[in-house]
């Protein structure tokens, strides 16, 4: 028996039912420069880069919070997934990471807007909807997109 939750055929990964119970929460920081959801991200690039990112990750890869984080770093996506194929560790891409990111990151506003993704008044109605599909809407501490996906994923009960 399986200790990984049953996946929700009606969650974010709609598209085939699979999810990535590995995958990092947004809400851990990435280690070396403090931004939320780049874990999420390169992990999601390095399954990307070995062909092992479910189709139903492959809808919103380089979109949705990867493309809001690279918007907020004047960056291209794929040049981070270029990052992660060409790195030979995790210190080596920390360090193409360094050179590719400005020097001011500025790390707090980036941070407090992703966790504040889904409460606008046009954000608060995506979000229903989407707590309405999985079946959620009764879930009161759900409050934002990076809750949803951690929903999801199994890190909510």
């Amino acid at each position: 028996m399986s200790d990984q939750p049953t996946p929700r055929p009606n969650g974010f990964s709609e598209a085939t039912g699979e999810i990535c119970y590995d995958l990092p929460s947004s809400y851990l920081p990435h280690r070396t420069t403090g931004l939320l959801h780049l874990p999420r991200f390169l992990a999601k690039a390095r399954k990307h880069v070995h062909g092992e990112l479910p189709k139903s990750y492959q809808r919103n890869f380089c979109k949705g919070f990867d493309r809001f984080l690279c918007l907020h770093l004047g960056i291209d996506p794929e040049a981070v997934v270029a990052c992660v194929r060409a790195a030979s560790d995790e210190a080596d891409l920390d360090a193409r990471l360094l050179r590719l990111f400005p020097a001011d990151l500025r790390v707090a506003t980036w941070n407090r807007e992703l966790v504040q993704k889904g409460m606008s008044e046009m954000g608060r109605e995506a979000l229903a909807d989407a707590k309405r599909k999985m079946g959620a809407e009764h879930r009161t501490d759900i409050i934002s997109f990076a809750d949803m996906i951690d929903l999801d994923e199994g890190r909510l009960p």
